[in-house]
């Protein structure tokens, strides 16, 4: 009866002792300063990315959008302001090729200075070896356009060998460990990543993207053909408004002004 009950208590102990292991206490974690240092692109739209203005390192950010109201021009701006300022970026593209945004950049000519990786390039070439090795080199700011070009592109490179949820799964992790600022650089990476929607404007993805995502910020027309962007969720804070844009000018992303989130103009 003894050994039963010491054989008890000892197993209880351990217990509470992998318990404890598991649990964190935020006082006895220390972080690079620089994590917390907002990447600025100068301009009105800083104001909605965080509360201290501008795009914070080793977050993940998703954004949707209805067709062809301009999301990979406002992204692709905001990528060039933030390359302005200083910041390495990179643009992943698994849709455009290199004939298309050449096309582009007459009309956005500061467009013209981002490194691109035209996956499409790469679809006999083990496309996803090609994304690790470049992401190696280490970026502040990745654009991929879109998540599910990309990794369609991924899939086709090992046809037969990796399923959907596979591939998904590399990817997150890939995100996580730049993320971490595990690459040669030693840069925590932000992304900002293009992605679908159901067909009744629900999320379009697994619930491990939703649990990485650090803000979900959406595109959208109203019903006069008014373009703007808003936050559903944004851990960092920012701005709980409307953000309007027009695209009417040659070379810039426009932001006019803002309106209340809760404003009926849809």
């Amino acid at each position: 009866m003894e050994v039963r009950a010491f054989v008890r208590i000892f197993n209880l102990l351990k217990k509470i002792k992998v318990m404890k292991s598991l649990l964190v206490q935020m006082d006895d974690l220390q972080f690079n300063g620089d994590l917390f240092r907002p990447m600025k692109t100068r301009r009105m739209v800083d104001r909605l990315f965080s509360s201290e203005g501008g795009i914070m390192p080793g977050t993940n950010l998703v954004v949707t959008g209805d067709p062809g109201v301009g999301k990979s021009t406002v992204l692709l701006d905001i990528l060039s302001d933030l390359q302005k300022e200083g910041k390495k970026v990179l643009f992943i593209s698994g849709e455009m090729n290199a004939i298309d945004m050449y096309g582009y950049v007459k009309r956005f000519p500061k467009f013209g200075k981002l490194p691109i990786l035209f996956l499409g390039d790469h679809v006999d070439n083990k496309p996803q070896q090609v994304i690790e090795n470049v992401l190696q080199e280490g970026f502040d700011v990745v654009l991929i356009d879109s998540w599910a070009e990309v990794t369609e592109v991924v899939a086709d490179g090992a046809p037969g060998y990796a399923s959907k949820k596979k591939i998904d799964n590399w990817m997150l992790n890939l995100m996580e460990t730049h993320n971490k600022g595990l690459n040669k650089g030693e840069n925590n990476t932000s992304f900002l990543v293009i992605q679908q929607v159901n067909k009744d404007g629900s999320f379009a993805g697994s619930n491990r993207i939703k649990h990485m995502t650090t803000g979900m910020f959406h595109i959208r027309f109203n019903k006069e053909g008014g373009r703007y962007m808003y936050f559903s969720k944004n851990r960092r804070g920012g701005e709980s408004n409307k953000f309007f844009f027009s695209l009417a000018v040659q070379n810039q992303v426009l932001w006019t002004h803002t309106e209340s989130l809760n404003s009926n103009d849809e």
